[in-house]
């Protein structure tokens, strides 16, 4: 039998770290990502400079920038009892706090800059909201783990591909070829098309979460075994690795769609055709001469292609929503993966117990 430490690893490389007993934020999370703030805290120093000032003022204002955060951190340290220079460690409320705010002061301070001050404490609210994401749910081990499961999930999902593609590829080279759709794609700002995309990826994203808790539970009854029941944050760890796995193969099948239909405008649309459907021949990307003809990739074409994708997309997810085939083979094939993991659950906790 292994260690508990082992065991600890085995889940954090299964996407799976709220199998651990006593995993929190400040231990678990901020605290291994200490060193990546550290590396954001130093390149935080460029607040502190201005490309209008002189080498010598901008190398004073890095000087006194680092003096800041130095400082800030020792005073920390010294309310904690700790030296003042000392690593901290655990990462609290009280040092993500200094964290988000000390390099917000270095604008303000050295050049008035108010709105570089809210832009950088802003940014680093958000990075500290990655980190969560990707260190608290080891969201870069999941992605691992999806991936190697990718192509047998592909397989699978072939069933569900034979079914819905015919008729999905029809309706989308009819849109493709549809000369609305080009004037409108054409003129989308790319803002507003990245939106777009966002809104299918929401939409998606809705509908394969919506059967997640009752396939958790249909997964913990099947491959649980004889262990103690999940808790709550343990189901949604294992709602999260599903739903990565199965957004991960809808993320291949739309880049799948877009690529085809790239190639598909580069070959069969011409700068006659665009000009007729857009009012010009469109901005020209890559040009390649094949066989003394001109083969072209636009602005347009990519825009439109996006577009054709995300909608492929969104309904690809739709798809294996709804295909019950789809449904128990893809339950079957990650209950015989997880069988393994609730097994060494069970052996992890009566180690904890017995501690």
């Amino acid at each position: 039998m292994a260690s508990v430490e082992e065991y600890e690893a085995r889940f954090r490389r299964a996407g799976l770290p709220l199998f651990i007993r006593g995993y929190t934020a400040t231990d678990d999370v901020f605290t291994r990502a200490a060193p990546l703030l550290a590396i954001v805290l130093v390149a935080e120093l460029l607040g502190a400079i201005d490309l209008d000032w002189t080498l010598a003022a901008n190398l004073g204002a890095a000087a006194g920038g680092l003096a800041i955060l130095v400082g800030g951190f020792a005073l920390l340290n010294r309310a904690r009892g700790r030296p003042a220079l000392a690593l901290p460690e655990e990462v609290g409320r009280v040092e993500l706090t200094a964290f988000v705010l000390l390099p917000a002061l270095l604008p303000v301070v050295f050049g008035g800059q108010v709105t570089s001050a809210f832009v950088t404490a802003a940014g680093n609210v958000l990075l500290l909201a990655l980190f969560a994401v990707g260190f608290g749910f080891a969201l870069f081990s999941m992605l691992r783990w999806a991936g190697r499961q990718l192509f047998r999930g592909l397989a699978t999902s072939f069933l569900v591909l034979s079914k819905a593609v015919p008729l999905l590829m029809i309706f989308a080279i009819v849109l493709f070829i549809n000369t609305e759709m080009w004037q409108v794609f054409s003129t989308i700002p790319d803002a507003f098309l990245v939106g777009v995309g966002g809104l299918f990826a929401a939409l998606g994203t809705l509908f394969l979460v919506a059967r997640l808790p009752r396939e958790v539970q249909q997964l913990e009854r099947e491959a649980g075994g004889t262990g103690p029941e999940l808790a709550r944050q343990e189901r949604l760890n294992v709602g999260l690795v599903m739903f990565v796995s199965q957004a991960l193969q809808v993320l291949v099948v739309t880049a799948a769609v877009g690529a085809f239909f790239t190639a598909f405008g580069a070959l069969a649309v011409g700068a006659g055709v665009r000009e007729s459907w857009i009012g010009s021949a469109g901005d020209e990307l890559l040009t390649l001469a094949i066989s003394g003809e001109r083969l072209t990739i636009t602005t347009e074409l990519l825009k439109v292609s996006a577009g054709i994708a995300a909608f492929s997309g969104l309904y690809y997810a739709i798809a294996v929503l709804t295909d019950s085939t789809y449904r128990e083979e893809f339950l079957e094939d990650l209950t015989d993966e997880m069988r393994e993991t609730f097994r060494q659950r069970a052996e992890y906790l009566a180690l904890v117990a017995h501690r």
